[in-house]
């Protein structure tokens, strides 16, 4: 009996596991690698950005993180300091924002309390204005890791490729701006 049943059984596995891969098409929007250039457009200095799906928030490299009071509202001011990708030159610039959210990150060192700012960032040649955790990344390879609050703005993620797009953003590209952005259920709160 079992003899008997394992053609059948063998072509109905071959059947479940023969799905073809996602392949780029009209449905889809765009389709990203797993590490893309992006630009950060308040330096105009461009990155290498790590697309992850395992992180939530999106995180952006800051040190000297200090939080402050502005007409009753919680600001943070912090500096950016990234390589150019484009000349290889360092780029440094402090911001102040608003702080959007606060997000606390579990470890095993303990718990950590992370200000949350809206920044604008270039994918392809369309600005997003998107979440990110303020971190010293310093000892991080990517100086922006691009969460699934993002990534559902984006595209689809080919985890087998990098760079398949460019930052190729200027003051005329349309902007997605962060309010009034829907959000999947699926990714988390």
């Amino acid at each position: 009996m079992i003899r008997a049943a394992a053609p059948a059984l063998v072509a109905l596995a071959a059947s479940i596991v023969a799905v073809p891969p996602l392949q780029a098409n009209d449905e889809i929007a765009h389709v990203y690698g797993w590490v893309e250039k992006s630009r950060i457009m308040a330096m105009d200095a461009e990155i290498k950005a790590k697309l992850d799906t395992g992180a939530l928030t999106s995180s952006m490299h800051a040190t000297d993180i200090e939080r402050f009071e502005r007409d009753g509202d919680e600001w943070v001011r912090f500096e950016v300091a990234v390589e150019d990708e484009r000349d290889g030159s360092d780029k440094r610039e402090t911001f102040e924002r608003p702080v959007y959210r606060n997000v606390i990150i579990r470890g095993a060192g303990g718990e950590e309390r992370r200000p949350v700012v809206l920044m604008e960032v270039c994918f392809g040649s369309v600005v997003h204005e998107e979440q990110f955790s303020l971190e010293d990344r310093s000892d991080m390879i990517y100086p922006v890791l691009i969460g699934r609050r993002t990534i559902q703005h984006l595209g689809v993620i080919d985890v087998t490729r990098t760079f398949l797009n460019g930052a190729d953003c200027d003051m005329d590209s349309p902007v997605e701006k962060h309010e009034g952005q829907e959000a999947d259920d699926d990714i988390g709160a």
